[in-house]
């Protein structure tokens, strides 16, 4: 199976996943919405939220042919399949393994230990262990990284929150 991406109204990725639950059975389509966990700070105080990696995108994996195309296409709020050509592409599986590993088994991208030394950074555990050269900048003060990522051939720039640590434990 091949992942492919499909462009929904904003704010409307989880109905669409339910449209996509309604068609098709969990052995012939997954479906995913990249989230991230972070940290915001509101009036002094802070709150853990979850946004969405990529808003208006669902991530899709299956077989596709014209009849699986035509019922996606139905959808409602719905826009488009990503493409580069005809009607729909793949996205390269080097981007996706990307994505996969970083959201895990739960879909929603966690906290990594971050360890900044001498302007180096270093990864103790987390998502971004292993992958620490798509880090491009930390900032300490909203304990998050900013990683670039690869998307259907753009390069996109994403933040993603880390526990920042004093000393490496």
């Amino acid at each position: 199976m091949e992942w492919y991406v499909i462009f929904v109204e904003s704010g409307k990725e989880e109905k669409v996943q339910k449209w996509l639950d309604f068609h098709f059975a969990m052995e012939t389509l997954r479906h995913l919405v990249p989230k991230r966990k972070l940290i915001e700070k509101k009036g002094g105080k802070s709150y853990q939220v979850i946004k969405k990696l990529f808003p208006g995108y669902v991530f899709i994996c299956v077989h596709m042919d014209l009849e699986k195309y035509k019922i996606i296409m139905n959808i409602p709020n719905l826009i488009c399949i990503l493409n580069t050509g005809a009607y729909y592409s793949q996205v390269n599986n080097s981007e996706m393994s990307v994505i996969l590993r970083l959201v895990g088994n739960d879909d929603i991208i966690d906290y990594s230990r971050v360890y900044v030394e001498n302007s180096k950074i270093l990864v103790k555990e987390g998502c971004l262990f292993g992958i620490e050269g798509i880090i491009k900048k930390i900032d300490k003060h909203k304990n998050r990284a900013k990683v670039q990522l690869n998307f259907m051939g753009e390069l996109r720039f994403v933040d993603v929150g880390i526990e920042l640590l004093h000393k490496l434990d």
